[in-house]
């Protein structure tokens, strides 16, 4: 496993549609672990391929800290409700922004034996769903931002 660069808002592979997995090859298990080794050092929820310079549709998500959820191929089937609140982006450092993402959603996904399985999350599980779909699609919350973005500091200051 190894860290991988995290690219940043303004790379232009963050604006590309990525390509489905046909096959689960021993470079991209190498690409997920690496993948889940850079979420967890950056102290992230989620992080999408193209957010390493991949342009596979593969995303890797924990929102507890102990459990991934490895997602190949993912499509939403279904949202519903609505939540808004500050998210922020492992590939916008520092900066955080209001968004309004569904506040439940379901998934059907490929695991890295490519058998298909379902997953649903409400709250931040759901934000975080969506918030890495749209990586895939190569989208930003920065698109979805109702006002401008804050630094992260700001937002520590004002909750003291």
């Amino acid at each position: 496993m190894a860290l991988r660069e995290i690219r940043e808002y303004g790379d232009d592979v963050l604006a590309r549609p990525c390509k489905e997995v046909k096959e689960v090859t021993p470079r991209i298990r190498e690409l997920v672990d690496d993948m889940l080794e850079t979420m967890y050092e950056a102290n992230g929820v989620g992080l999408a391929a193209p957010q390493v310079g991949v342009l596979k549709r593969i995303v890797v998500i924990d929102c507890t800290g102990d459990d991934p959820h490895i997602l190949i191929n993912p499509v939403i089937l279904e949202t519903s409700g609505e939540q808004t609140g500050y998210e922020g982006c492992l590939s916008l450092p520092g900066k955080s922004g209001i968004v309004t993402r569904p506040n439940y959603a379901k998934v059907r996904a490929y695991d890295l034996d490519m058998k298909p399985f379902e997953l649903e999350g409400t709250e931040l599980l759901a934000r975080a769903i969506c918030h890495e779909l749209d990586h895939l699609d190569g989208h930003m919350y920065v698109e979805k931002v109702e006002g401008d973005l804050v630094d992260n500091e700001e937002l520590s200051q004002e909750a003291e």
